[in-house]
């Protein structure tokens, strides 16, 4: 039986997506209820061919207007346009996508990436979106701001001596370079909570699905950049013990899914690397597994932060690459069950 576009649930209002909202639990959950019956729809462990959706980062922080990394794009609305999309693809393919995952970046305010943890000789810490290399650390442009050693429970000199291989390792490893972010997704802050409205079809595809959402943390070890969900930026300290690990279990539980489909913030960032750290493992197991990821490209931006960085070119250029391995570029207005491989 061929799959049909469910309808947008009433409740659902897409001028409102730019918001933050509270969300009537109680209410979305009778609701839900309701709908499922009305709709016929299964619970998601009835599902033969199993979807998952893994939204990364659809965070306040990096989605709504004035909060501290909105990703506008270059339209100047990317993450808001972005996630109108995505809830009503979520609304309208409800019975198909077995789970969802979303991804939380989670950060505290001293690590590596914020002014706090660096300092010159002036006493200066760096201005967001200072660009910190290998060199400014090898000549003591930045460096270890050592007033955070009790906080952290760390030695000043061993830190200093991170620093300068971890820049040198992301030269190596063809990372961007240390960028210095403003403060975001603030651990407990109203920054780090999903967007209210993609929080809703969440909650509201969890109770007409029997299907708990499976979130993933990621982002909190001070000493290093996390972007991908799968891995941080960095493994080893200065002296070759580990510091951090790939996430594998979850690595592990998307490749059950007969297709994954990945949507979020940002483009150029967070979502870019998460799918690099998938594909290089997909790669180690079976190069043909790269056939069952999907990437929803009208639900995802590029960093752009006008007259500073545009990100949108290697954002671009990065998803060609996946698309070239296997993977699958589609949008999110395209009905599902035409996607190549997708036998519902």
């Amino acid at each position: 039986m061929a799959h049909r576009d469910l309808p947008i649930p009433p409740h659902f209002d897409p001028d409102k997506v730019g918001e933050v909202w509270r969300v009537p639990y109680q209410e979305r959950a009778e609701e839900a209820e309701e709908w499922a019956k009305q709709h016929h729809i299964q619970p998601a462990a009835n599902d033969r061919f199993k979807i998952c959706l893994m939204t990364v980062d659809v965070q306040n922080t990096f989605c709504i207007p004035g909060f501290e990394l909105f990703v506008g794009g270059r339209s100047g609305t990317g993450a808001v346009d972005d996630n109108r999309r995505l809830c009503e693809f979520i609304y309208r393919n409800l019975d198909v996508i077995t789970q969802i995952c979303p991804t939380m970046d989670t950060h505290q305010a001293m690590q590596i990436f914020h002014s706090s943890f660096w300092i010159n000789d002036e006493g200066r810490q760096p201005a967001p979106f200072t660009l910190i290399s290998e060199e400014d650390v090898e000549k003591g442009r930045w460096k270890f701001n050592s007033a955070l050693c009790h906080s952290l429970g760390i030695d000043a000199d061993y830190t200093q001596r991170h620093l300068l291989k971890y820049t040198k390792m992301l030269k190596e490893g063809g990372k961007y370079e240390l960028t210095i972010w403003p403060y975001h997704a603030m651990l407990g802050s109203i920054g780090h909570a999903l967007v209210s409205a993609v929080e809703e079809v969440i909650f509201f595809h969890s109770i007409a699905r029997y299907s708990q959402p499976r979130f993933q943390v990621k982002g909190d070890n001070p000493l290093t950049e996390h972007y991908s969900v799968l891995g941080p930026e960095v493994l080893e300290g200065p002296d070759g013990k580990p510091i951090a690990q790939k996430n594998v279990e979850f690595i592990e539980r998307l490749l059950q899914f007969d297709a994954v489909i990945i949507a979020g913030q940002a483009k150029s960032h967070c979502v870019a690397w998460t799918i690099d750290d998938l594909l290089e493992d997909i790669l180690v197991r079976d190069k043909k597994l790269a056939k069952k990821v999907y990437l929803l490209e009208d639900c995802t931006s590029p960093v752009v932060v006008p007259g500073v960085m545009d990100y949108t070119d290697a954002a671009n250029a990065a998803f060609q690459r996946f698309a070239q391995a296997g993977m699958h570029i589609v949008h999110s207005t395209a009905p599902i069950e035409n996607w190549p491989g997708i036998r519902l």
